[in-house]
């Protein structure tokens, strides 16, 4: 008899060890799918993984690993929402911090900045938490938001020298104020085109404005009062206001090709870490 209970012991241990072996084999393969970038074919393994894992040994790992494959897939709320139960399965301090930070980058990448500096606030109370590297992922928070005098000033936190302060301040030195084109378009049509870069439309709308106010002027001196009030209402007036529009509209390009210019040299040129 006890023989018989020693070896359906041994039995079911060997069952137990096969399984968890099996759920291991199952695992690897789920990430060496990720490591070749079949990002959606990993997450299916990994979801498999962690049905057959009644240990729940791959709670922290699968899910974070699915969260990641999410992200490279540009799925960032689904990434979110597996990096996240990630963190609720963390069995240390590191392993809740690394899934905090990764539900930043991700947040960063959808533009939901706001969470992202909520969480980055959060985790900067933490003692262990290293403060570079909550200034680090907070200045590219901001970058993401087009705030990129504040994205120098997390970064200069870091390190006066850094490379992505000098980015960021240059990028702020280079773009030029929507608020001062207008207000010069006020003074001198065409004059905040001129500022923002864009010479030819500025010249041209001087000249229609110029030409539409000479025309204006003749008429109220030749006694064309209906003539010379038509051409005020119709032609000065919305030569004027449309100068007026069109200097905010070219500042704002102005200031969206400068921003985009510096993204692409983060995307492309950048060796440091990138959300």
């Amino acid at each position: 008899m006890i023989k018989k209970i020693v070896l359906f012991t041994l039995f079911l241990f060997n069952v137990q060890v096969n399984a968890q072996n099996q759920i291991s084999i199952q695992y690897e393969y789920a990430h060496n799918l990720m490591k070749t970038r079949q990002y959606f074919d990993a997450i299916t393994e990994f979801k498999r993984t962690l049905f057959f894992d009644i240990d729940k040994q791959y709670s922290y790992s699968a899910n974070y690993s699915i969260g990641e494959c999410y992200k490279a897939g540009a799925m960032l709320d689904n990434a979110i929402q597996y990096f996240s139960i990630a963190q609720y399965n963390a069995r240390t301090d590191d392993e809740k911090i690394s899934a905090q930070l990764e539900i930043i980058k991700t947040n960063i990448l959808r533009r939901t900045t706001e969470r992202a500096h909520q969480i980055l606030n959060e985790i900067e109370k933490i003692s262990s938490i290293n403060k570079d590297s909550v200034n680090y992922w907070r200045g590219w928070a901001f970058i993401f938001n087009d705030e990129w005098k504040e994205a120098a000033n997390s970064f200069a936190k870091i390190n006066p020298n850094h490379e992505l302060k000098k980015l960021a301040e240059q990028v702020d030195m280079d773009k030029v104020s929507v608020t001062f084109a207008k207000v010069i378009s006020y003074i001198l049509p065409g004059s905040g085109q001129i500022y923002s870069g864009s010479i030819l439309p500025g010249l041209i709308s001087l000249g229609w404005n110029l030409l539409s106010g000479y025309w204006t002027v003749s008429a109220f001196n030749e006694s064309r009062v209906f003539d010379g009030s038509v051409l005020l209402g119709l032609i000065w007036l919305r030569f004027y206001r449309g100068n007026i529009q069109n200097a905010g509209d070219f500042a704002v390009q102005k200031n969206n090709e400068i921003s985009n210019k510096a993204l692409r040299y983060l995307q492309h040129e950048y060796k440091g870490n990138r959300p």
